[in-house]
């Protein structure tokens, strides 16, 4: 993991690994919301469902209330992350750490 990640971010991305991991899934992601809570989701594709880690994330952290999100991570292998729904629930200028899944930090991408 990169050293000039902060360590909340970091957490972040551990966070994200273990839900992909868990689920054996394409992505994992994470969110921390603006109390500094935090939710971890991982890619659901079923045949009438299909929602990207991300989008996942911050639909659990939303469903719990959340008034502002403040960071988000996303493991993946994919060239490209959507970061649209940060966002829209986020704001300008957020940052979303994009990993591989050895928690390599490949870019940090701002909404």
């Amino acid at each position: 993991m990169s050293a000039d990640l902060p360590a909340e971010d970091a957490k972040l991305v551990t966070l994200a690994r273990a839900a992909r991991a868990r689920t054996r899934a394409a992505e994992g992601a994470s969110v921390r919301d603006t109390d500094g809570r935090t939710y971890a989701a991982c890619t659901v594709q079923l045949d009438t469902v299909r929602l990207s880690a991300l989008q996942l994330a911050v639909a659990m952290a939303v469903s719990s209330g959340v008034k502002g999100i403040e960071a988000a991570a996303v493991v993946t292998e994919a060239d490209e992350v959507d970061v649209e729904v940060v966002r829209y629930f986020g704001g300008a200028a957020l940052p979303v750490v994009v990993a591989d899944g050895n928690g390599e930090v490949r870019d940090v991408v701002h909404t």
